[in-house]
């Protein structure tokens, strides 16, 4: 591992430390740095601002483990890893979505259901002939609902079971998209 790695972690998780005791948008660089020991311009050789570093963390915790999942066969595991992931960091997820960050999270969480449903509809049209625009069209469509489900989720505390959640999106999708993609294909 890196040492600039090594410095991203400590830094991340002393941010999520600090999470679960005040709403990220009172969280300084300071705190971070002297929570973890490091100075402040070491903070700044690796990210913009609070908000920056914790873009990285949803990308770096959740992301890297995602993409065997963006297939057909495993999207739904994939999708279990993300909300699992944000049960597992409830209180942080919770603070970033009730605070100024909410729009990382958002961003964060969008990315993701696109870069799942990407491969999904990738995997169905691997035989077919499917213009760009449509399945970009899909993977909107599909993202923007899914993200629809999860915001809900969010602003009802996580209350529901992931596994309910994960089954809840299946529903929305299930067969839609290989029907979708089978209409529009091209001879």
């Amino acid at each position: 591992m890196s040492k600039s790695t090594v410095t991203d972690k400590a830094l991340a998780e002393s941010l999520k430390k600090l999470m679960h005791h005040q709403p990220i948008n009172r969280i300084r660089v300071k705190m971070i740095v002297d929570d973890c020991g490091l100075a402040r311009h070491t903070f700044y050789n690796h990210f913009k601002d609070v908000y920056d570093l914790l873009g990285w963390i949803y990308e770096y915790e959740v992301i890297e483990d995602l993409e065997k999942y963006c297939n057909l066969a495993q999207w739904k595991d994939g999708l279990l890893l993300v909300l699992n992931y944000t049960v597992k960091n409830r209180t942080i997820c919770l603070n970033t979505y009730h605070s100024l960050g909410r729009d990382h999270l958002e961003t964060f969480i969008n990315k993701v259901f696109k870069h799942v449903i990407t491969g999904i509809i990738e995997d169905i049209t691997q035989n077919l002939h499917v213009s760009d625009i449509v399945k970009k069209e899909a993977t909107e469509f599909y993202a923007s609902a899914s993200m629809g489900i999860f915001i809900a989720w969010l602003k009802q505390d996580l209350q529901k079971d992931p596994n309910l959640i994960a089954d809840w999106i299946e529903k929305l999708m299930e067969g839609n998209i290989v029907r979708l993609m089978d209409q529009y294909a091209e001879p």
